[in-house]
């Protein structure tokens, strides 16, 4: 699986997981066309699925947060203005946005921006727009899906 296959397999289901288990799709099993058992990190594909996550992790269309059960979670754009209008269901560590940055040292340092800093202005129109009910038909799977 190559970038844009992996942006179309977050787009088709609006939301996964990275690698973390549960109920919802894990794309680094995806990227690498089989089950993962153990960390990605020791699967022979390792270096291509790091890439797309990269990749996929700095693109303007993907959230990522740790929405889904405290674990790393894409969520494609599609899907923001239902999680803006229904925002107050949730917990602020949901929504917060995870942006990691590479350090010339090659540390992974996570940097949080807080809900609602990262909604681009054209979702928070959208949500105004999206009746609530419509909100909760876009995003009933995933809730009924989240660790209690």
């Amino acid at each position: 699986m190559n970038a844009d296959a992996a942006m179309s397999f977050v787009r088709q289901h609006g939301m996964v997981l990275v690698s973390a288990r549960g109920a919802m799709p894990r794309l680094t099993e995806a990227i690498a066309g089989e089950p993962i058992k153990g960390s990605w990190w020791a699967h022979p594909k390792s270096h291509q699925i790091f890439a797309i996550l990269q990749e996929l992790g700095d693109s303007p269309d993907i959230l990522v947060c740790r929405f889904f059960g405290g674990r790393v979670t894409y969520i494609h754009r599609r899907l923001w203005p239902a999680i803006v209008k229904l925002a107050s269901h949730f917990q602020a560590d949901q929504l917060a946005q995870v942006r990691q940055e590479h350090t010339a040292t090659g540390k992974h340092v996570n940097h949080i921006v807080e809900f609602p800093k990262w909604v681009p202005r054209e979702i928070l129109e959208e949500a105004n727009l999206l009746a609530t009910q419509e909100a909760e038909v876009l995003l009933k799977d995933f809730i009924a899906k989240m660790p209690r």
